[in-house]
């Protein structure tokens, strides 16, 4: 395949030559070695859509064995942490895989675009590489300055980009794993406090990576996939990188900062190759949807009749969202059958059910009051003069998985009973890194996961409603943060992410709603308005009273993968340190 802009030719999606494995393999390193001995890999584009790098999966073989034996040479022992800054290019990719040949563990961190300034970001850097307790730093030459300071007094075994440590002349021995030997460590963004690193062995890795490739999105030969996702975040990392390299698929990566310049090029990397597999969260899609209404020729020579899976996961899934990015790229070939909704989690490694490929989005209508009163109140959708929710059916879980949906009294519930979904199996962590206490606190000896999720079970199919710790409490009534935002982000002048739902201590200790919005009008009147139009909406759409505050543009906390972290904004606000605008 030749990219017509530069004539540079990208690996191929076909391979005749070798036979498809789905990911069966004992570890990383095994994958790799199988992968390496046909001709598919990786393409790296630019924001207008040119291809800028290409890599096999045989020179990344290639490459991750040097950089292995090197790290060996350089004194890195088995266990060892590595942080790598995760930049979308192919010395991460190589490196990620080098690690394994050493059996050190790669830790991919954010790039420095990920938080509001350098001060904010050196120290989150500090602090992941503290919990990790981290040997070493793999970060791009244009961050030395940010890397010295945030490393500073670590005593690090090295600290350098891909070529300086490519330039170490001390050679080792490789030091292969085994399967139950840790991979990585992947940074969860839950917003509660500080990020866990959440401990994947190879065994769960590979059951994940097979589990998402054979029974989830069932691969074909003709299978190419496209992202834009970060390789610090899971999805990013395990599935559209890990899974594409474990089932030997070629794969097109555009940076994310480049996508969030120009969110089209992941459309036109799409159509230019004929990808067939896409991932994003249900943003991605919205954003796409928002840049086209602006420009008349967005989607000239466009043509997305080739996606047959673009997967949706990371967030509360969101339908009419989705209805809004059909209606417009329809006309350019996208299929409504072509979503596929999931759930998942970095504590499972990624993937945890999937919905039926070719199916689309299908809803179950729920009763608004289900969400509002009792947690474990029997899920009906046949009052419709009650207000209808849409809950996303998330498919059926992988084989690997056992599930339960408890009670506040750990009770199991029946089906269509909302309640904590808690999960075993092969893919669930080993533990948080170097933090037994939280460990415990989610993790049973014998093996059940609290995700922190709450959901119902439904044909066996599972429907997530929202996050148990974000629960907003209003006079025994229960309200998910999620409804009240997006109520709040149709109001005119706010859009996705502007908004956090958060409550605070009113008189005689009873929780109170409030909205911190982020605002970008000065004018007293115009801030006026914004105000009593969000009061407006939110009571229309779900009958909550809130509190408004507006505070000043990219104010509100996020976590290290970009989420709304309401936690945060909680505490930010409570302390004083985010601070409303004068209205």
């Amino acid at each position: 395949m030749v990219n017509n802009d530069t004539q540079i030719v990208v690996t191929p999606t076909h391979d005749p030559s070798l036979e498809r494995r789905y990911s069966d393999f004992d570890t990383l390193v095994d994958a790799i070695e199988y992968a390496a001995k046909g001709v598919r890999g990786v393409n790296f584009y630019n924001a207008r859509g040119d291809v800028t790098d290409v890599i096999t999966w045989a020179e990344i073989r290639d490459r991750a064995e040097a950089i292995g034996k090197r790290l060996v040479g350089m004194g890195f022992e088995k266990g060892d942490r590595i942080a790598l800054i995760a930049e979308t290019t192919a010395n991460f990719v190589s490196f990620f895989v080098g690690c394994q040949y050493a059996s050190v563990l790669p830790v991919p961190l954010p790039l420095p675009t990920s938080f509001g300034g350098k001060v904010g970001y050196v120290s989150q850097l500090r602090m992941q590489m503290e919990s990790c307790k981290a040997n070493g730093l793999m970060a791009p030459s244009f961050m030395d300055e940010i890397v010295n300071q945030a490393t500073e007094d670590m005593g690090l075994k090295f600290i350098g980009d891909y070529e300086d440590y490519m330039n170490v002349d001390t050679i080792g021995e490789t030091v292969l794993p085994t399967p139950d030997d840790l991979a990585y460590l992947q940074y969860s963004s839950g917003s509660t406090r500080f990020p866990h690193g959440v401990s994947v062995t190879h065994r769960s890795l590979l059951s994940n990576t097979h589990g998402m490739g054979f029974h989830g999105i069932h691969l074909e030969d003709s299978d190419r996939c496209v992202s834009w996702l970060p390789f610090y975040h899971d999805m990013g990392l395990v599935g559209t990188l890990l899974t594409t390299l474990t089932c030997q698929v070629s794969v097109d990566f555009i940076p994310t900062e480049e996508f969030a310049r120009r969110p089209l090029s992941w459309l036109r990397v799409l159509s230019q190759n004929k990808g067939t597999i896409t991932y994003s969260p249900t943003f991605g899609f919205d954003i796409c949807t928002r840049r086209a209404a602006m420009r008349t020729s967005a989607m000239e020579g466009l043509d997305l009749t080739s996606v047959r899976v673009a997967g949706i996961g990371a967030e509360m899934i969101r339908p009419e969202v989705m209805r809004e990015f059909v209606d417009t790229f329809g006309q350019i070939g996208f299929s409504y059958n072509a979503f596929l909704p999931s759930y998942g989690l970095a504590e499972c490694t990624l993937g945890v059910s999937f919905g039926t490929v070719g199916k689309g989005i299908e809803v179950d209508l729920i009763e608004e009051s289900v969400l509002t009163g009792d947690r474990q109140v029997l899920v009906s959708g046949k009052d419709k003069d009650d207000r209808m929710r849409e809950v996303v059916n998330c498919g059926k879980l992988l084989p690997e998985y056992e599930i339960e949906i408890r009670d506040e009294g750990d009770m199991i519930l029946s089906d269509r009973q909302v309640g904590k979904v808690f999960l075993r199996g092969v893919s669930v962590m080993r533990e948080y890194f170097n933090d037994p206490e939280t460990t415990r606190a989610v993790l049973s000896p014998e093996g059940w996961l609290d995700t922190g999720d709450m959901g119902y079970m439904k044909e066996d199919c599972i429907y997530i409603v929202g996050r148990a710790k974000d629960m907003i409490i209003v006079n025994g009534r229960n309200h998910w943060p999620q409804d009240i935002e997006w109520a709040a982000e149709q109001v005119d002048g706010l859009k996705k992410g502007d908004v956090a739902a958060i409550s605070v201590p009113g008189d005689n200790a009873e929780e109170v709603p409030l909205i911190l919005a982020q605002c970008r009008v000065s004018d007293p009147a115009e801030r006026v308005k914004l105000t009593e139009a969000l009061k407006k909406k939110i009571q229309a759409e779900t009958g909550v009273n809130c509190i408004i505050e507006l505070v000043p543009p990219k104010s509100l906390p996020r976590t290290s993968s970009g989420k709304l972290s309401r936690t945060k904004a909680r505490n930010e606000y409570l302390s004083g340190h985010l601070q409303a605008v004068a209205s």
